[in-house]
């Protein structure tokens, strides 16, 4: 007898969970990119776009992770508490990756 697990996916809230990681990833690479005076010109004119288009890439992809215990529907406290911390550190190694993917040639040299 094989049991089959098919989880229901709350489009709301895993909708909810990625735009919240895409505008905590652009508001973080916002606070590196805006805040350079002078940047050098062998970065090129658009130098920018870059990293305001991966780091929020990224985000979404964070937040889908922050939505996995969700999608687990754990019933143990315990195994709610380890699957929360431990999406909260995968969102943070993710948006880290994104960060210095986007900044790679730039800022991240």
């Amino acid at each position: 007898m094989m049991i089959h697990f098919a989880p229901t996916i709350k489009s709301k809230s895993l909708f909810t969970k990625m735009i919240l990681g895409a505008l905590i990833g652009l508001a973080v690479i916002s606070f590196f990119v805006l805040g350079t005076d002078h940047p050098k010109p062998e970065w090129g004119k658009f130098w920018m776009i870059r990293p305001l288009i991966i780091t929020p890439l990224a985000g979404v992809l964070g937040g889908i992770i922050l939505y996995t215990p969700e999608l687990l529907s754990l019933q143990s406290r315990w195994k709610k508490a380890i699957f929360f911390i431990g999406s909260i550190l995968g969102f943070v190694i993710v948006l880290w990756i994104g960060i210095v993917l986007g900044l790679d040639g730039t800022l991240w040299n």
